[in-house]
């Protein structure tokens, strides 16, 4: 029944190509095509009943330019003759003309050339070799029969090499050029021409550019050894220089170098000129201390420790601020007192230093000391008094009290060292008002600075006024002179205070008989507590209060006896120093 669709034929796809899929059938096909004799593909033509082949009023689908497959319009005539086909049946179905295969490589896309126009001449295509490396002639194309132009398969077999000869062309016609796709050939060697043809490379050819090349890595290892010298070179500068250009920092510029009188820096260079340093020089031992100018004749006063080490016959030589050295020798010296002064002989240009009163001196008063500690000579230090009026003792190496020192010290915190000794402990105004003795170190107690070890904090100083006094006794006569009461004391008493001993050496009484205390009404056993107001706790401070006075003067003192206390007034006598 009509549905009312199309009854016409159909256009049909095939499972694919057919070598003669878009030739018009000859006459010499019909009876082929009507008996079923097999074609090109290998396979049996159906006649008009069958399903393989196509049908009456149907054509074969159309190839475009681009490979793909459209399908035909409808005829118009009713019947079409199909063309002998160009080659025989391929018994052993090898691709493209079998079935298909994977070890047939499918050919490229080929798309036709444009044909020159009628009567323009054109060369002969480059044919490439016919799989030898031979170059192959020319091919002409041949007119199909009836005036048509008849095209070669595209597809030849891959087992042969088509022979192609020249077609005679009648004459006045210009032979018409194959297409180059219409002569693929998968099996030949590539058709393209060299791009640059000429004779090929050899040994002589390859060794010029080896040349080449070492001349090229012999150039660039010059090069870099040449910039490795310049950058070293270079290197070298900026580390010596601190850079390419001078580098200029500001600064202040120079003072006048004035400062104030009473400051640190004002006092040192007033009283530098005037301190020297001493190098003593013994048959058993040498010592370094310090000293200071006490008038323009060449006395300097010093620490009697510091020259001891000299003896009766060594050396001493005085150095100045300026560097200058000198000679010197001892005038006089006192263990007691542990003061002595020397002289030097033929130095001119000396700068005495003034003395001040160290009964004026008060706590907290800035201080400089000046010495050269550990042999560092003109070496400064600063700060202020301590205390006043520290009973200190040192000395005693002997062993029989001869060479003990008694001391009624200044405290101070300028740092004082080992080779300080001797040396200017000045005030504000650049005045004497000490003489640098001894320290107290932390691992060996109180003791004059022999064998110690360096500064706490904690300096004492011979007072300028019992050194003034002492100073002049030696200048004068060579001897010092000590105050006395005429008493011998008990040492070993541990109570507070001072006590008259019971008796003296060899059998004596303790009471110097005629003395200053025979004279005040003291006796044996009495316990001295105070003088001059102050208090007594053992006998080196008494020593060392009464020492701090002049023979002559009168002191007050309190006592007790019995359990009472008494009070009484006595006048200090005189005793030689040693």
């Amino acid at each position: 029944m009509d549905d009312g669709k199309p009854s016409g034929p159909r256009t049909k796809w095939w499972s694919r190509p057919s070598t003669d899929r878009d030739r018009p059938a000859g006459p010499e096909e019909d009876g082929a095509a009507a008996t079923g004799v097999a074609d090109a593909s290998g396979t049996a033509s159906a006649g008009p009943g069958g399903t393989t082949g196509p049908t009456a009023g149907e054509r074969l689908p159309h190839t475009t330019p681009d490979g793909d497959y459209t399908p035909a319009p409808p005829a118009a005539e009713p019947h079409v003759h199909r063309t002998q086909p160009l080659h025989a049946p391929d018994e052993y179905s090898t691709p493209p003309y079998g079935g298909p295969g994977p070890w047939a490589p499918a050919p490229p896309v080929q798309r036709p050339v444009a044909t020159p126009a009628h009567g323009t001449p054109v060369p002969p295509p480059y044919a490439g070799t016919d799989g030898h490396g031979t170059a192959a002639p020319p091919v002409a194309a041949a007119p199909a029969q009836g005036g048509q132009e008849h095209h070669t398969d595209p597809w030849p077999p891959p087992h042969t090499v088509p022979q192609q000869h020249p077609v005679p062309q009648p004459p006045g016609q210009t032979p018409q050029q194959t297409s180059q796709w219409m002569r693929y050939d998968p099996w030949g060697a590539p058709r393209q021409p060299l791009s640059h043809p000429g004779p090929g490379q050899g040994v002589d050819d390859v060794r010029p550019r080896k040349a080449r090349r070492g001349t090229v890595l012999v150039g660039a290892a010059l090069l870099a050894l040449l910039a490795g010298g310049i950058g070293g070179g270079v290197g070298a500068y900026v580390e010596r220089n601190g850079g390419l250009t001078t580098v200029e920092l500001p600064q202040s510029g120079r003072d006048a170098g004035g400062r104030a009188p009473d400051s640190v820096a004002g006092i040192a260079a007033s009283a530098l000129p005037g301190v020297v340093t001493l190098h003593v020089n013994g048959s058993a031992e040498s010592g370094t201390g310090t000293g200071f100018v006490l008038d323009d004749r060449g006395h300097i006063l010093t620490n009697n420790h510091v020259v001891a080490p000299a003896g009766s016959n060594g050396d001493i030589t005085v150095t100045f601020s300026g560097g200058e050295s000198a000679a010197a020798e001892i005038v006089g010296k006192d263990s007691g007192y542990d003061l002595a002064v020397v002289k030097v002989t033929g130095v001119s240009g000396l700068t005495p230093l003034p003395l001040g009163n160290s009964d004026n001196v008060r706590v907290g008063d800035p201080v400089v000391a000046i010495g050269a500690p550990f042999d560092l000579s003109n070496t400064v230090t600063s700060g202020i008094i301590s205390a006043k009026e520290r009973p200190i003792t040192a000395g005693g190496e002997k062993g029989d009290g001869t060479d003990v020192s008694y001391v009624d010290a200044l405290q101070t915190d300028a740092p004082i060292n080992p080779g300080n000794s001797g040396g200017p402990l000045v005030d504000a105004e650049a005045r004497v008002i000490g003489i640098n003795s001894a320290i107290r170190a932390a691992d060996s107690g109180s003791g004059l600075d022999g064998g110690q070890s360096g500064s706490i904090g904690l300096g004492f100083a011979i007072p300028i006024n019992q050194g003034k006094r002492v100073a002049e006794e030696l200048i004068s006569t060579g001897k010092a002179t000590h105050p006395v009461i005429g008493v011998t004391l008990d040492m070993e008493f541990t109570g507070d205070g001072a006590k008259v001993g019971g008796k003296a050496a060899g059998g004596a009484s303790a009471v110097t008989e005629g003395g200053p205390a025979d004279d005040a009404g003291i006796r044996s056993g009495d316990i001295i507590t105070e003088v001059e107001g102050q208090r007594v706790h053992s006998g080196e401070e008494l020593i060392v209060k009464i020492r701090a006075h002049r023979p002559g003067d009168r002191l007050g003192l309190v006592l007790t006896r019995g359990g009472k206390e008494l009070s009484m007034t006595l006048t200090l006598g005189s005793a030689s120093g040693t």
